[in-house]
């Protein structure tokens, strides 16, 4: 039975963290519920497991065995699915010849070109990397964006990478991200343990993941910070390795949204006149700020993940937080390797890091609380 489904477990506070092969899913579990699933994977029988945990609980063999049953019957019975009786994996769609956009990237020494068939594809990718746009018309690397009968289609260096209708296009952006940091940092997908919707400042020897609902200030509080000494590593797509289990700098702009502006511009007098995006699915207008970082290689230790939230009059609260909590509110937006090993990688890595809530209104006391975090010191 555990050969069809693996599992792993990890005891973090007083609940189990567990996590499924088949489905990629993480549960946190009652430890007794995650004892029964070991057993059930190790092929002991319904009736021994029911019979022990009758014991153990004191209550009546029937409701033991049916809990039991309900919990084999929720992990491990393989649950049908439906065949399309028709696959379409879009190989056989022929790339356009002409493209009315071509961009150039300079990230460190590599440039990128990037082929867009029409202004609509160009907006899903440019805007958060005009910065880097070159003149320079030799590239190392070569991405074609186009659209076919309703669907984005994205190749790499040749290769076919997928195909998302209008509703995904999360989805696309998502791999056309993935697909830039594999090659900046020359590593394949599943080198990776991790991205994360989060955004990751560094102070040059380590790094810390500002984390929490859109609209509480993540973006905001790196730009501050950026501002004040700090570099940006990466905002929104922010990925880890499973070697070194760092942070990997990641050169899209900062998102800056417009009730932020009045905060920053007296720092960033340049977003006065930078263009504006309206993001109506998401119900944002946005503008961009390129991140101060100079060497998109970078790679740095995590420690710390902070739930950050800017609340208007409140008095600065900086405090540990339970870890169950915080990963229920860390894995939901991540992205996370569907390896066993890098899974494994992952739980470990979590179990180690400290989690903090931090609210604030007074900016000054939010950077002075970081910089503490950053040496410990709190």
């Amino acid at each position: 039975m555990n050969n069809e489904n693996p599992i792993l477990y990890q005891v973090i506070e007083n609940k189990t963290i567990t996590w499924f092969k088949n489905s990629n899913e993480y549960l946190v579990l009652e430890n007794t519920t995650a004892d029964i699933l070991k057993r059930l994977s190790k092929d002991i029988s319904v009736n021994e497991i029911a019979k022990a945990l009758s014991k153990k609980l004191n209550v009546p063999l029937e409701k033991t065995v049916d809990f039991i049953l309900d919990l084999e019957k929720r992990f491990f019975v393989p649950k049908k699915t439906i065949k399309p009786d028709i696959v379409n994996d879009y190989r056989d769609i022929k790339i356009p010849k002409e493209f009315e956009f071509k961009k150039y990237y300079k990230i460190n020494n590599v440039v990128f070109r990037v082929n867009f068939s029409n202004e609509f594809e160009l907006s899903l990718v440019h805007p958060k990397f005009a910065h880097l746009e070159t003149t320079k018309t030799g590239f190392q690397n070569e991405f074609i964006v186009f659209n076919n009968n309703g669907y984005i289609f994205l190749h790499v260096d040749k290769d076919f990478i997928g195909a998302w209708n209008k509703k995904e296009i999360h989805y696309f952006q998502g791999k056309f991200s993935m697909q830039l940091i594999q090659k900046i940092h020359k590593k394949a997908e599943n080198e990776w343990m991790g991205v994360f919707h989060a955004s990751a400042v560094s102070n040059g020897k380590k790094s810390i993941l500002f984390l929490g609902d859109s609209g509480n200030g993540k973006s905001t509080s790196l730009a501050l910070l950026q501002a004040n000494g700090f570099t940006c590593l990466a905002d929104d797509f922010v990925p880890i390795d499973k070697e070194k289990k760092e942070v990997y700098s990641f050169p899209a702009s900062i998102s800056i949204k417009r009730n932020s502006l009045e905060t920053l511009l007296p720092l960033y007098p340049e977003l006065e006149n930078s263009a504006e995006y309206h993001f109506k699915k998401l119900n944002k207008v946005v503008r961009y700020l390129q991140p101060n970082n100079n060497n998109f290689f970078a790679h740095l230790p995590c420690n710390d993940l902070v739930f950050i939230k800017y609340e208007k009059d409140a008095k600065l609260t900086c405090k540990k937080i339970s870890k169950i909590d915080a990963f229920q509110q860390l894995v939901p937006d991540s992205w996370l390797s569907p390896e066993i090993e890098n899974a494994q990688i992952f739980l470990d890595w979590f179990k180690s890091l400290n989690c903090y809530q931090l609210t604030y209104s007074v900016n000054k006391e939010m950077i002075h609380t970081v910089s503490k975090i950053f040496n410990n010191d709190l």
